[in-house]
């Protein structure tokens, strides 16, 4: 899709572009109504939304705040004012169930309507099938990083599920039993099942390290209930603090466990490492 905005751009001189929301409109409305868990899990942060999208090309993106004025906007209006008056959209994609304002009553029909008077041009785009004849969507995706299929979700995206953040101090304990981690916050939403994984951790060095994570609320430590990843960079010893670090996700391992004490924590990290290890001797970085 996004490779389709940018040929059209580039075919009539034009910026290529996205509009997008955050939060997410479910999340907006399971926040309204009070049921949190009606929102989406998230696939990714904002920050690694907006990264992508200039990844594949993209030039300027719109970023608007789902409220109660954008989910209150009659189509008409979110048509005439935010496409045609101030985007100044000349050419616009979308997916043929695309649906948008108050009560998601704006549809492509409508969207054709404009497109006829010569407001700007339109195009759809169809579903996407993977190889097996399933559609491609934010919902398959979620469902595979919420049973820990980390391979599936990759073959879903075109490309690694990831993470970023700024590496923060923790409690120093992994140093202590050999383990040295990078502590990295997650939001409590990210859709990747609760475990220790085998990851690629990239921004440290001009390639990318191996590396064994855990994401977790680490339970045999502290019951704080926040989402962590931390990162243990096998065989390398750097000072990370207040980085900007990006972790692919490559292969589930195990989920969390609480164990009874240090001492079998440390031996269930010996290993984590030990098949991180046999992954990367396999499959390489």
């Amino acid at each position: 899709m996004l490779a389709r905005v940018c040929e059209a751009a580039s075919e009539r001189q034009l910026m290529p572009s996205v509009l997008t929301f955050n939060p997410h409109p479910r999340v907006y409305f399971a926040q309204l109504t009070e049921h949190p868990e009606r929102a989406p899990l998230a696939i990714n942060s904002l920050r690694d939304r907006l990264s992508l999208l200039a990844q594949h090309g993209i030039k300027q993106i719109t970023l608007l705040k789902f409220n109660h004025a954008l989910a209150s906007m009659a189509p008409k209006t979110f048509v005439e004012t935010l496409l045609i008056q101030q985007l100044q959209t000349k050419w616009l994609l979308v997916g043929k169930d695309f649906k948008f304002g108050h009560q998601r009553r704006g549809n492509i029909e409508l969207l054709e309507h404009y497109a006829q008077k010569g407001d700007f041009e339109l195009s759809t785009i169809d579903d996407i099938d993977d190889n097996s004849g399933q559609r491609i969507s934010s919902s398959t995706v979620r469902d595979a990083l919420r049973l820990g299929h980390i391979e599936q979700a990759k073959r879903l995206l075109g490309c690694s599920f990831s993470v970023s953040g700024h590496v923060k101090h923790g409690q120093k304990l992994g140093r202590t039993l050999g383990f040295p981690t990078l502590n990295i916050s997650v939001a409590p939403n990210c859709a990747a099942k609760i475990g220790i994984y085998v990851v690629r951790v990239r921004g440290l060095f001009g390639q990318p390290l191996m590396g064994v994570a855990s994401l977790g609320l680490r339970p045999t430590v502290v019951d704080a209930g926040r989402l962590l990843l931390e990162v243990h960079l096998i065989d390398q010893s750097v000072h990370a603090y207040g980085k900007l670090v990006c972790v692919d996700f490559l292969h589930f391992l195990r989920g969390e466990e609480k164990f009874p004490n240090l001492e079998t924590l440390t031996l269930a990290m010996q290993q984590d490492t030990l098949q991180a290890r046999h992954y990367f001797a396999e499959n390489g970085l």
